[in-house]
């Protein structure tokens, strides 16, 4: 399975449990002086987490543009260790937990 085909398949999977799909957030978050880049799926739903933001949905799925330097030094040394990379994630603001 190409990378292509394995975001949409997640993405499409949990579209079918109710999930909306939103596009992935900027990679420099414009409202976020906390962080200089988006370091994870879920730094576009930070106010919905604190409980400051509105919600417009009840769940989210989304496939985010994430950068991290915090382990820099490992880049290039292992094979597993990048700066930048695509963070899958699915969201619940109260609609649904683990068992679900």
């Amino acid at each position: 399975m190409k990378t292509d085909e394995l975001r949409e398949s997640y993405l499409s999977f949990f579209e079918e449990k109710g999930c909306v799909k939103r596009p992935s957030d900027v990679l420099v978050p414009r409202n976020d002086k906390t962080v200089l880049f988006t370091p994870a799926g879920m730094n576009q739903f930070k106010d919905q987490f604190l409980g400051v933001g509105k919600l417009e949905f009840p769940s989210a799925t989304t496939c985010q543009m994430c950068l991290r330097t915090g382990d820099i030094q490992n880049v290039g040394v292992t094979a597993y260790h990048h700066t930048f990379f695509e963070m899958l994630g699915n969201f619940s603001f109260g609609d649904y937990f683990k068992r679900e």
